[in-house]
Order: structure tokens, then sequence, then C-alpha cells
């Protein structure tokens, strides 16, 4: 009798263990592994295992620890066995580790050895930046005005745009704040300052364009402060629709005829070879599964070092999905200034949260869940595999602009389209998103990079994945080969050389403020 066919790496029972700690595994065959599935260990399911949940690797009694990544991510609530389906159900999450407690700058990781030879094509501001797009945005003051803009840059770019070959978009930056809001609230500072951040980013090439309404509450000069205009170089464009005498065309008129002023010096503009270290990238995850932590993750926080010893800059961000890892942060921290202001960031959050009745564990979704994520805590942990592994360099508010080269954080929320518009206010010229659950998000401002944590994702997703993680999981690629392959990606889309699937499709979420303050 003749053996069949052997099994591929890819088809044999597989889990992923992080830590030599951790009593629990990830199992990683695509649609998960019956029960009597035999490991290459000999551990043996005592029932089936969906894909990227976990699996016990030992006994566990009630009460015991689970511990994923290091650390305990939960209790069991009543005894598993070895070889079990480790669900949320069967775990009582921790509570956070408190912030009094953190670390400050006590494990400083020593610099990575500099990479150079490293540039793009991009497009230089006057002001320092590099854009690694042209775009005219036209920025609004209130909701009000957002539908005749959006009717003026449709005629922009029908009947004006094709004739400036070298401008490649016009943007309406449209959003639901000011009016009927208590402006002067200290939250108002917050989606204000994400607004002026926002018209600024390294991609619009300095051309700030603002609509307004006229009897709003946030005026153009409130947007954009007088006291900042001599940094700029030239008073920024305001159409006031208000100041209209013959109507809506008049209206529409007067936007446009602006915008093809500005179109004129965009186009102006050319390409130039810049370094690595011109680069904003900001990382963010969004749809994530329990695989997420151990392949796109972890390969986007190779990168992550990668362009921090490029010199470039690196933000990641998402408050209450590093919330139960701060300890962690806070001690990689260069100085303990930043690790206090780290702090000050999460501490600020939790007391926005409990205002609203809520907590960190009103975080991880349903699909988060139906993709193994047991709790915040693990989630975190995961998400927190973006950073990398150098130290925090900086910290930044929501809406404020990052400064640091290097590591940042810039502090948002965790909603997919909130924490994308408050990384642009933050500059950032270049965006990866890690899902291992699926979403076709995408930017108007910069191209976006999506890195699937599962082969089968990529598959079935392959005209919308850029980056195939999963290949991690079934040993076809090393975290270091698809961290290697995000950077030289990267690098390229900057240059306009190739072009992510969001943007070949169109695919642009809108911009979503973060308005923590009073609505009257």
């Amino acid at each position: 009798m003749t053996e069949g066919p052997s099994k591929s790496v890819a088809e044999m029972p597989r889990y992923i263990r992080v830590d030599a700690r951790d009593n629990v595994a990830i199992v990683v065959n695509q649609g998960g592994l019956p029960v009597g599935s035999r490991f290459a260990d000999g551990l043996v399911l005592v029932e089936q295992v969906p894909e990227a949940h976990k699996v016990a690797l030992v006994d566990l009694a009630e009460g015991e620890a689970i511990v994923r990544y290091g650390v305990v991510i939960g209790h069991a609530k009543q005894t598993i066995a070895r070889g079990s389906w480790v669900h949320k159900g069967l775990l009582t999450p921790p509570a956070a580790p408190p912030l009094s407690g953190c670390p400050l700058s006590t494990a400083v990781p020593e610099s990575l050895p500099r990479l150079e030879g490293y540039s793009f094509e991009g497009f230089r501001n006057a002001d320092g930046t590099v854009g690694t797009k042209n775009i005219l945005a036209i920025s609004t003051t209130v909701q009000c005005v957002a539908a005749t803009v959006d009717f003026a840059v449709k005629r922009i770019k029908r009947e004006i745009l094709p004739r400036y070959k070298n401008v490649d978009d016009v943007v309406a930056i449209a959003h639901h704040y000011g009016c009927g809001v208590a402006i002067d609230a200290p939250g108002a500072a917050v989606p204000i300052r994400t607004l002026r951040n926002l018209s600024r980013n390294p991609n619009f090439g300095g051309e700030i364009f603002m609509v307004s309404l006229g009897c709003e509450k946030l005026q153009p000069t409130r947007m954009i402060p007088v006291s900042e205009l001599n940094v700029l170089e030239e008073a920024p464009a305001v159409s006031v629709l208000q100041d209209a005498e013959h109507g809506f065309g008049e209206m529409v008129d007067s936007i446009v005829s602006q915008a093809e002023d500005k179109l004129k010096r965009l186009n102006r503009r050319r390409r130039v070879t810049c370094p690595a270290s011109e680069l904003v990238v900001g990382v963010q995850c969004g749809g994530s599964d329990a695989i997420s932590g151990v392949t796109a993750n972890p390969a986007v926080g190779f990168a992550t070092d990668l362009f921090v010893r490029a010199g470039a800059t690196v933000m990641f961000s998402e408050v209450t999905e590093v919330r139960d890892a701060a300890h962690l942060i806070t001690a990689r921290a260069a100085t303990p200034e930043v690790a206090k202001a780290f702090i000050r960031e999460m501490a600020w959050y939790d007391d926005y949260l409990e205002a609203g009745g809520a907590d960190r564990q009103a975080n991880p979704t349903p699909g988060n869940k139906k993709g193994g994520l047991a709790n915040v805590v693990e989630k975190a942990m995961g998400s927190v595999a973006k950073a990398g592994s150098t130290a925090l360099m900086g910290v930044a508010g929501p809406g404020e602009r990052v400064t640091q080269k290097g590591l940042v954080f810039a502090a948002t929320p965790a909603s997919d389209f909130i924490c994308g518009t408050l990384q642009l206010a933050a500059g950032m010229n270049m965006h990866i998103f890690t899902t291992g659950r699926g979403t076709p998000y995408g930017l108007s401002v910069v191209p976006v990079v999506k890195v699937a944590s599962n082969s089968s994702l990529a598959g079935r997703w392959h005209d919308l994945i850029d980056v195939d993680a999963g290949r991690i999981a079934t040993a076809d690629a090393t975290v270091e080969d698809v961290g290697w392959e995000i950077f030289r990606l990267i690098l390229d889309v900057a240059s306009g050389s190739k072009k992510t699937w969001a943007d070949h499709w169109g695919l642009h979420n809108e911009f979503v403020l973060f308005n923590p303050g009073p609505v009257t």
C-alpha cells in the first residue's frame, strides 16, 4: 500500500506562539481546524478551532491567567482543557494597567544602524515638507457650503483639471463642523486645529484655499489665524458665499476662478529626488483579527524600524488600542518628558471615555471578536507591534502637527476614519493600513497601502490588498521579508511610479473630525 501525497506546510495543522511564556497560541490554517487535528508537537485539538482563534497549549484551571504576547490577556472563567478553543466567552479581561505606575524611560532602545541610500521622487514645499501627491485642496469652514463646493469640484475636475497635467486631483475638505457648536469650549480646540492642519498637509503644496458661508462660528481667520499667515507663501484665498449678489451661479464661478489660479501654481511643480527621511508615514489597523498581531503588524513594525533608520517620521495612533501597552511604550520613550506626554494623552482619553459612560472595553468590534480577538488587551498587544522597536521620540495631541523625526505617537481615537483624518492633520504623506477582516478603506489625500494579515483575505480581495502578510503564517515569508516589501513599496508609491489599489479604484473615505466639545 503506497502512501498518499504528503501535506504541504500550509495544509499541516499549524499554530503561532508569540512568547515562550504564552499558554495559548493562534491557529493559522485557512478555515480553521477540526477536532482531532494533531500539531507537530503532539498537541491534539479536542474541539474545532476557527482560523485566527486561540488554542490552549496546557490545561488551565478556573481563574488562571491566560497569557499571550507574554502578558495576561484575561483569566479563565472555567477549567479549560489542553487543545480547547479559548474564545472570548471563557475570559475575564484584566483591568487596565494604572498610568501612575508606568515606567519613565527605563528601557530606551539603542539606536539602530543608519539606513542610507534610499530616496523617492516627491514634491518639495516652501515650508520644508515634501508631498507624495500634488493636490488642490478646497477647505471649508462649515458644513453649509459642502454641497456647493462639491458641485464646484465636479465642474473643476470636468472642465479645468484636464488642462493641468501635473496636478493629481482636486479635493474638498468637507466636514460637519463650523456652526451650532460651542466654539469657545475647550474641546473645540481639537476640530479647529485639525481643520487648520489638514489644510496644510504636505500634499497640498502650500496652496490654501477656503470656502466660507459668512455667518458661521468658525470664521476663516479663526481657522487660519492672522498670526500664522506670515509663515505661508501667501494669504489664504477665501471665497465667501454670502457675498454673492447674483445667486448660485456666481458662487460656483467664484470658486472655479480662484481654483484655477491655484491650479496654475500647482501645475508648475515637479517631482524631485528626496531622501527617505522626508517621509511622514502613518500606520493604522482596522478590521483586525488575532493573526494581525503576528503577521501584518510585526511586518509593518519591521518597516517602521527601517523608516526610522532612514531618518523618516513614523506615527502610530489609536489610543484605546495602545492603552493596555502604555507601560511598554513609556519605558521606551526617549526621555521622561516624552513618557509623561504619552501618559497625558492616555489619561485624557480615559477621562473622555468615562464622561461618556464607556471604557476601553467598548473598542473590540463584532468583527474583531469573530476574528479571534477576545478583548481590547489582546487587540492592543497586537496593535503596538506596528510601532516597531525604536525609542518613542515625540507625542502629539489630536489634530496637532507632528514635528519630530523617528517614532512618534499621534493621539487619535481608534475609529479608522477619524484616525486617518487626524494623521493627515499631523502631516502624514504616506499611510499603511493593516487588516485581517478586510476593508476597502482609502484616503483621497495620501496613498493607502493595505496589508492583509492572512492569505485568505489577500486571495479573496486580490484587487484591494496591496501586500499579503499571511505568507508569514504559512512560513512562505518572514517578518523581515514582508517588512522590506512594504518599505520598498512605500518608496515606489510615494514616487508615483506605483499605485495602490485604493487609488486605482478611487476609494476615498470622507474626512471625519474628532469633536469632543459640546454642540449647542
